[in-house]
Parts: structure tokens; sequence; C-alpha cells
């Protein structure tokens, strides 16, 4: 059996060599690319890293432990901190931190070509994103549920702390208003993608009332109900539109603002287990079956990727993408292979459910893989469109101007008429997107007449992704809103305290609803990019601190080798937008301003992050020539370790 299993893992190993040699043309370099090498290559890449690299972190260097009773145990006060199954906890985490990066970074970043794109996305993931996230969600289960600033304040120092609280609180804001924008756009006027959206609401009350109070642990029934209730919400939005109550979800952008901002508000005040937890779960099983069909879809039609390997834009000046590739390849894939905001979600939510500590390793480490993927697929979607048509849908670019660039568009007006709505010129990539995603699914034999309902449904299916975002990205962003607040005023402090959630969580709704409802994001957002990635630096050299402090010196480089790379990358791209803002403020006198202060952000930003990581530097000196002690605010073994016949009920939650 075990010479099996070798060899099983053997000849993964081999399709995936194989793969990699194919879509790097090493091998047959002049031959047009399948898609279907490429969803080889990350099924076999993050398969090899779950069951190789993942035990490895999980054995050797976080040593994980279920005789540690974790957070949601310790502390359980049925609201925020609360023991939760296994998947229905993988379910929420993946569902927040699976937002508008995994769909929209690679179909934009496709500008430079599928290959640069795909390499980061398959390595990215595996050596930065999934070790990122691992190492927060597990650092803030031993330190009872803290959050990234707490942890940096505690095991850094005050200095980190501060700065760490000012920048993460910054980059949430703006990316909740970014997430929620991309929702409001994508759901204004549309009644069958509002209609399906609303029903989720309701649906996942019902399965958390059902799996916690009417048939407390029947998690398999509730998936079942919870299921066939999401396809049926789905199939009747389709018959909500020219219905007689069609006007009920045809909303305007403002309409949908308010609706987001009292969602958002409600999800992150009631009890985890009642609302939050179980539309995650309910959305995440939805997300991973639309992109399985997506894959098997490509598996059998091995559609051919049109894009070329490498574009011309490489260089810079793309109509998508102005910058180079480096270093804006990277910042524009994002939560596809790493995000900092994904070390907000480790540090917020999730640590407070998780029931035992080794499912830390399918939670942290293994969600980020599964990001990953869905990354590949949309990267694939837009790469098997025609350049010319990819670029006529993503940029404001005529016909004529494409065409000399060398990327005619051939197909964009009949696109335009499959799918019922005129696709030219629609920039953010959800509905390039959406286009290849219907393609795909039209391909497929007897299909092609429902073109226009596959591109409804990956509109709606990709407004559900993002909001999933947005409601844990609003209760992370109270709690640290509440620990800030804890200072000026002390009982702000306590999660226990009712009256300061509703303050805090009001307070964060109405920051990033005012930037929506504004429309400022639009120049903001450039920032967040360059930001969202300082922060995953950030958290990695957090994590390097806290390797150091376990006296796991010798693994630092897990940590270390990908910050370094990710601030690289940030700082120069910090650079380069800084000019490029000042240089826009003095070419537009009338929005000098807006540029003057995006480039003013953006240096701050910068600045936050060198203080950061001078800080962590130093205490590194410190700690690895002896000259500090290596204390550690971890809860330590003996003070967590379950009590005699706890292990049964902790097992009932898991």
């Amino acid at each position: 059996m075990r010479i099996l299993k070798v060899l099983g893992w053997v000849a993964v190993a081999i399709a995936g060599a194989a793969a990699y040699a194919v879509i790097t043309r090493i091998v047959r370099p002049k031959e047009t690319i399948n898609a279907l090498w490429l969803v080889v290559a990350a099924a076999c890449t993050y398969v090899l890293a779950y069951r190789f690299y993942g035990a490895f972190l999980a054995a050797k260097v976080f040593a994980l432990d279920d005789r540690r009773r974790t957070p949601a145990v310790r502390l359980a006060d049925g609201r925020d901190f609360h023991a939760t199954n296994k998947w229905v906890l993988f379910g929420h985490h993946f569902a927040a931190i699976a937002g508008a990066g995994p769909l929209i970074g690679p179909v934009l970043a496709a500008q430079f070509g599928y290959l640069p794109g795909a390499l980061w996305i398959l390595l990215g993931a595996v050596f930065a994103g999934a070790v990122h996230d691992f190492v927060v969600l597990i650092a803030s289960v031993r330190r009872n549920g803290c959050s990234l600033a707490e942890i940096a304040r505690a095991e850094v120092g005050p200095v980190a702390g501060v700065a760490a609280s000012i920048a993460i609180l910054f980059i949430i804001i703006v990316a909740l208003a970014g997430l929620g924008l991309a929702v409001v756009n994508a759901l204004a006027h549309s009644p069958w993608g509002t209609f399906t959206i609303a029903c989720t609401i309701p649906i996942a009350l019902f399965m958390g009332l059902y799996l916690y109070q009417i048939r407390p642990g029947k998690v398999v029934e509730t998936t079942i109900i919870g299921v066939v209730l999401l396809i049926g919400a789905v199939l009747l939005g389709h018959e909500v539109v020219g219905s007689r109550i069609e006007h009920w979800f045809v909303l305007s952008h403002r309409q949908l603002v308010i609706a987001m901002a009292a969602y958002g508000f409600i999800a992150s005040v009631l009890p985890v287990w009642m609302l939050l937890c179980p539309r995650d779960y309910l959305s995440t099983y939805m997300k991973i079956g639309t992109i399985i069909m997506l894959a098997v879809g490509i598996v059998f039609l091995a559609p051919e990727l049109k894009m070329p390997a490498v574009t011309r834009f490489a260089a810079g000046e793309g109509p998508v993408i102005p910058g180079t590739l480096f270093p804006f390849m990277f910042l524009t894939i994002a939560c596809g292979a790493v995000s900092g905001f994904h070390s907000l979600v480790g540090s917020g939510t999730t640590p407070k459910m998780v029931s035992n500590e080794t499912e830390t390793r399918a939670i942290g480490f293994g969600a980020m893989l599964v990001e990953g993927f869905v990354s590949i697929m949309a990267l694939v979607a837009a790469g098997i469109l025609i350049p010319g048509d990819y670029f006529a849908i993503n940029s404001t670019l005529s016909a004529d101007v494409l065409t000399q660039l060398g990327f005619a568009p051939e197909r964009v007006k009949e696109l335009s008429q499959l799918v019922g709505t005129n696709v030219e010129h629609r920039p953010g990539g959800a509905v390039s997107l959406a286009v290849g995603m219907a393609s795909v699914f039209s391909a497929i034999p007897g299909m092609k007449h429902l073109m226009a309902y596959w591109y409804n449904f990956a509109l709606m299916f990709e407004a559900l992704f993002i909001l999933t975002t947005v409601d844990t990205g609003t209760r992370v962003a109270r709690f640290l809103v509440q620990e800030m607040g804890g200072y000026v005023y002390q009982p702000l402090g306590r999660h226990g305290w009712f009256t300061g959630t509703l303050i805090a969580s009001a307070l964060v709704v109405a920051a990033w609803a005012a930037l929506i409802w504004s429309g400022s994001i639009g120049t903001i957002w450039p920032m967040f990019g360059v930001a969202n990635q300082l922060l995953a630096a950030l958290a990695l050299s957090i994590g390097t601190t806290v390797l150091i402090k376990m006296g796991k010196a010798r693994y630092t480089p897990i940590t270390l080798v990908p910050m370094l790379f990710m601030t690289v990358m940030t700082l120069t791209a910090s650079y380069q937008l800084v000019g490029r803002f000042w240089a826009l403020a003095a070419k537009e006198p009338g929005r000098a301003f807006t540029y003057r202060l995006d480039a003013v952000l953006v240096g701050v930003m910068a600045a936050l992050a060198v203080v950061i990581l001078v800080d962590s530097f130093y205490k590194w000196f410190g700690l690895l020539t002896g000259r500090r002690p290596l204390g550690t605010s971890e809860v330590p073994l003996a003070e967590s370790a379950a009590p005699p016949g706890d292990d049964q009920a902790r097992a009932a939650h898991g």
C-alpha cells in the first residue's frame, strides 16, 4: 500500500512537471497552448503543496497540538467566540478571503500575457500566500484570537503596533469600499442578481437556526437544505426578470449602497453562527461548485489559450494597466497569490471560531490554495478570449487604435449579441471574466443558446463572491476600532459591551459606505493595490518574529524570503505611483489636489511599512544575539491544555 501511495505521488509530480514544460514552452514552443495544461499544473501543484509543504509546516514549524484549547473553546461567548465545525469554518474563511482579487486580478493581469501571471499564481500562492495565511492564523489562535495589530504590539513593540493599527484600519476601509463598489456596479439595475443575493440572507438565517438550534450538529442536512434553496433562488431569479415584482429588485447605485450598509451593519453585530458563518458557508460551496464546473468544462472542451505567453505590454504603457510587468503584475493579481487582507481575516473572525488547532492547516493553508486554483480559472477565462476582443472589453481604446497596436478585435460585436448587452469598453475585468466563463459553459453541446443566461449567472456569481468579503471585513474592522477605541474609552474595548459593538460597527459601515456614495474610491483604488501587498509584507515580518520567539529561528526563511520580495516589489511600486500621481497633478490642474493627496497617502503608507520593518529588524537582531529575552504573548500549553473530559465536548463542534 505504501508503495502505491509513493507511486501515486510520483505520478502527480510527473504530470505537474509535464504541464509546466508545456505552459513555459520548453517543449513544443511553436504550438498553441491548450488551457487544459494550466488546469493540470494548478491541480498538481496545489495537491502536492498541501500534502507535503503544508504537512511540514504543521508538524515541524508550528507543531500543531490539539491538546491546546482554542479561544473558541476557552473564551466562548456565543457571539464572536464560537467553536465551529471544520468545514463550515472553512467555508466562512474561504468566502471571507476570496473577494474580487482572485477573480478580477488575474483577468486584468492577462494584459501582460498568460505566463507571468500563471507562474506567480502557481508558485506565489504556495510559498507566499498560503504561508502568510497559515502563520497569521496560528499566531492569532495561540494568542486568544488577537488581531494582527495586537500581535505586532505584543511581539514586536509599541511602535510597530501603533503603525500597524493605523495602516490596517486605512487598508480595510478602502478595501471594503472598493469591494462594495464592485458589488454595486454588478447588481445595479440587475433584478436577477439582486433577487438571488437577497435570498441568500434568509436562507443563511434559516441554516444557522437549523444547525445550532433545531438540529444541532447536523451539517450534512443543513448543507443539502441550503444548496437546494440556493439553486432554487438562482432559478427563480431568472423568472423575476419581466415579472410583476421585477421593480422591487431594480435598484439604483445609491439604493444598493444603503442596502449594503444595512446588511454590513447587521451582519457585524449578530452572533457569527446566526448569519455570517452560514451565509459564507453557503456562498463558498456555490463558488467552489461553479469553479469546478468551469474546470470540468475546460477539461472536456480543451480550449486554446489565444493570449500570447508574454505581450508587448510587459514593458509598460498597456491599455488596461499602464505600469510595467514588475511590479504592477504582482500588485494586480493581489489575492490570487498573496494578500495582506487575508491577515485581517486570519486574525479577525476565523481564529475565534477554530475548534481544534490541527484544523488550521486546512483552513489557513488549504483555503489559500483553493483561492489560487480559482485565480488560475479566472486567468484561463480571460486567456481563451481573442486578444483584440479582450482589450476591446477592458479598455476604452477604439478598434483602430487596438489594430495599430497589433490586437485587432474580431468577435466582440458577436459576443455582445450573444450575451444580450454591449460588452465593449467595459473596463474593470468583471465583464470580460463573465464573457470568458459564459464562453466555456455555452460551448458545451446544446448550451450555445444559453450564453446570455450563463453571462448573467457569471455576473451574479462574481457579486456573491465579493459580497461575502464585505460582511466579514466589516466585522474585522469593528474588532480593530474597538481595540483602538479601548485606549480612549476603556469600555469600548470590551467585546462583551453590546453598545460598543453597535458604535464601532456604525463607524466602520459609515466610513466605507460614504466612500462608495461619493464615488471617490475610484481615485483611491490604485493605492489599495500597494497597501494590500505592503500589509502582506508586514504580516510576514510579524510572522518571522513569532517564529524566532517560538525558538524556530532556523525556519525563518519560510516567511523571510517572501517578505523581502514583497517589500522590494511594493516599495518600488509606491515610488512609481507617487511619481505618476505628481505628474498627473501637473498635467491636470483641475484634479491636482486629488492626485497630490493620493501621492501623499501612498507615501505615508510606505513610510509606515518601513517603520514597522525597521523596528522588526532591530528586534530580530536583539533576539538572535541574545540581547533580548525570547518572551512571547502566546498562551502557554499548560494554561490552554484541555481538562479531562473536555475532548468530547470539543469533538461535538468538529
